[in-house]
């Protein structure tokens, strides 16, 4: 349906939020009310829409988040099935908060484990939650000790934009490979903190010159919205693309193409657990009528 739709016919990594359900409630996280509402996935169509997006739009690897995965209670056979079964290549972000059992149980079957931080000590426990800044670092390190790649995710914001240049460097310990840094968007609990958003862009050049000058070893990864001109236009082939970087579907099955329109319901495709097939629901405000931009990724 989406490649009817779109012309879309390769989609290379689908994001899956197997829950809402989280052990945090971070000021800035996008789900907002819907960290309360009990959508999920279960085992079985969570690898039934694993299995038709292989098989359908070629994806090779798929990332599994929430919500917190790790509370997820049939993580283990959704990550095995991804990677025994179906060849994909696994990764799963999490907030990293007393994983360390189930990391256990899993790690044989995982590629690459993504913990999200938001600053150094006091600063990512304000955001996220307290104790949770030396936790995700304890998970970093075993996930070394057993072998598993590792990365992290920082959204920017005030609060902790000085901090981004410590803790890539912090990171560097616990042989991470790349930090990636996501722009906030004024959505969910977002919205109710408004003084979370950088209101000087100059600020992002100046932290962008930092990391160039800093020789880091962990790679950074930007959102080209953190500069002072905001993300390039980017020119996309008459008719669309062919092929996409990502599809995200949360807990109720909505697919979202745009990192910018996750956690806004302007998805124009669902999928259907019980038929097991994705179906077209435009709308006035899907991302697809409003033509969301993708987000634009690039090197510190």
């Amino acid at each position: 349906m989406i490649g009817e739709v779109t012309g879309i016919r390769r989609i290379r990594m689908l994001y899956l939020q197997l829950l809402y359900r989280c052990n945090f409630e971070c000021l800035h996280c996008f789900h907002g009310e819907r960290l309360q509402h009990g959508d999920a996935f279960t085992a079985e169509e969570a690898i039934s829409l694993i299995t038709l997006m292989r098989d359908q739009y070629g994806v090779e690897a798929v990332t599994l988040l929430g919500g917190e995965p790790f509370v997820y209670r049939d993580l283990a056979q959704v990550v095995q099935h991804a990677k025994q079964d179906l060849g994909l290549r696994v990764e799963i972000c999490t907030n990293g908060y007393r994983i360390e059992r189930r990391l256990r149980e899993i790690a044989p079957n995982l590629d690459l484990l993504r913990v999200s931080l938001e600053g150094i000590g006091s600063t990512n426990d304000h955001i996220r939650k307290t104790g949770s800044y030396q936790s995700a670092l304890s998970a970093l390190d075993l996930a070394r000790q057993l072998g598993v790649r590792t990365g992290a995710t920082m959204t920017v914001t005030s609060r902790n934009i000085g901090e981004v240049l410590p803790l890539a460097r912090t990171l560097e310990h616990f042989d991470v490979e790349q930090l990636k840094l996501h722009c906030l968007r004024p959505v969910g609990n977002a919205a109710a903190h408004p003084e979370l958003l950088v209101t000087d862009t100059t600020a992002y050049a100046r932290l962008r010159e930092e990391l160039q000058a800093a020789k880091l070893t962990v790679e950074v990864i930007v959102d080209e919205d953190l500069s002072e001109d905001g993300a390039p236009e980017i020119c996309t082939p008459a008719g669309g693309p062919v092929e996409i970087e990502r599809i995200e579907a949360d807990p109720r099955g909505a697919l979202t193409m745009s990192c910018k329109a996750v956690g806004k319901d302007s998805h124009a495709f669902w999928y259907d657990k019980v038929a097991d097939h994705i179906v077209h629901r435009p709308s006035a405000t899907d991302e697809l009528t409003l033509a969301v931009p993708d987000v634009v990724y690039g090197r510190a």
